[in-house]
């Protein structure tokens, strides 16, 4: 049921009315459907959009945010402009119920998709109303502050405490540690 709310939430509109890039700055990534793409819209939390659940400041940052167009399509932003697939939510957080300007990329192929016509967006850029645009690099900052003693090398998921946690109990894919012992020696004792 979830997912037919969401469909017909996304569907609302099509997609190459945000795709007409109005000036966009985006940087390309390359990716399969990559379109750039400059508009205004709120900050919302997708959840409360969805169901009417709604927590207070858009959930603190517990819960996925997009942006929610003048002509209600619901846009899931998924990645900030960082190199690692970081999500937005640290970069949307604080205009959460405001109107801001994105620019950014919508990403996703939906040629003779006609179930569900629907893209995510990676924001790279925002303006706030009467601001200055600001890059959306802001999930690398916070992850730090949040965890200060999730030190070494590599990169921030490698070392958080909760993806840890995850692997320690349930091994790499989700399917527990002797599933990933299996795959390990098939694929990698050789």
């Amino acid at each position: 049921m979830r997912t037919l709310i969401l469909a017909a939430a996304l569907a609302a509109l099509p997609f190459s009315a945000l795709a007409d890039d109005h000036g966009s700055k985006a940087k390309s990534w390359g990716l399969k459907g990559e379109e750039m793409s400059r508009f205004s819209a709120k900050v919302v939390e997708i959840k409360c959009e969805l169901t009417g659940e709604c927590a207070d400041a858009c959930g603190a940052g517990a819960y996925q945010l997009g942006l929610l167009t003048t002509e209600g399509k619901l846009i899931p932003v998924n990645k900030n402009g960082q190199t690692s697939f970081n999500g937005g939510v640290d970069d949307l957080l604080p205009y959460c119920g405001q109107t801001i300007e994105v620019d950014g990329l919508l990403v996703g192929d939906v040629a003779g998709n006609d179930k569900l016509d629907s893209k995510l967006y990676q924001v790279q850029l925002i303006k706030p109303e009467g601001g200055e645009w600001k890059k959306a690099n802001e999930h690398t900052k916070a992850w730090k502050k949040k965890f200060p003693d999730a030190g070494g090398k590599g990169p921030w998921f490698r070392r958080d405490p909760r993806v840890l946690a995850q692997t320690d109990a349930n091994g790499y894919m989700g399917l527990g540690l002797e599933e990933d012992k299996k795959f390990i020696k098939e694929w990698y004792s050789q």
